[in-house]
């Protein structure tokens, strides 16, 4: 399934009912995660798609007729990662899939490691947006903004603008160097990745600023 805007990809886990109506307005298809498509119709909105498992969907005749069901038993992804592999837009944003339970948060943070690269994915939730980035990003975030970064495997940055610490030659590993709350000192940030291969990193920025990133 292709989209040519922002697409909603919605989960069961936390979901505000504020963040859900104002990400619905943002995108121009919504498609529910398993249980995410009752998420979606107990939200009063009607899910272009619901695709997984089906393992935890109350019941799929429950859906209008409009709403594609996609049965995909296969158990090696989850069913966030089933609607990434069958779905295409330019920004992916992703609620209800962290903020719960912690296996399906890490279980998140892995789709968006094997995905990043092919697709712009951001994860929100109650607090913060994480972007998924495969390479180097300008985005304007405003100057007193908290910037963390967080590496999805091993990133080597070439450089930095527009942070209080900069990155210039710093390499982040998982489990052992990271950048959580680091700071913008100027509206607009911009950061480098080295030449070469570099695994994908997460721009994690307050929620408020999901319009700049989308």
């Amino acid at each position: 399934m292709v989209f040519d805007g922002p697409l909603l990809i919605v989960g069961g886990g936390d979901v505000d009912p504020e963040m859900l109506a104002a990400l619905a307005d943002m995108a121009v298809a919504l498609v529910g995660a398993d249980s995410g498509g009752d998420v979606l119709v107990a939200a009063g909105l009607v899910p272009d798609a619901v695709i997984g498992d089906m393992d935890s969907v109350t019941d799929t005749a429950r859906f209008p007729s409009t709403t594609r069901v996609l049965d995909l038993p296969e158990q090696d992804t989850t069913d966030f990662e089933k609607c990434l592999y069958s779905t295409l837009a330019p920004v992916t944003l992703a609620l209800g899939m962290t903020g719960g339970r912690f296996d399906h948060t890490l279980a998140a943070l892995h789709a968006v490691t094997v995905h990043a690269s092919e697709r712009r994915i951001v994860l929100v939730d109650g607090h913060d947006l994480a972007v998924g980035v495969a390479g180097s990003i300008r985005i304007k975030v405003g100057a007193g903004e908290r910037v963390s970064i967080y590496p999805l495997g091993r990133t080597s940055f070439s450089g930095s603008k527009g942070l209080l610490y900069r990155l210039d030659g710093l390499e982040m590993v998982q489990g052992q160097t990271i950048g959580t709350s680091n700071r913008a000192v100027e509206d607009i940030v911009e950061i480098e990745v080295a030449p070469g291969a570099q695994d994908p990193w997460l721009l994690i920025l307050d929620k408020r600023l999901l319009d700049a990133v989308v």
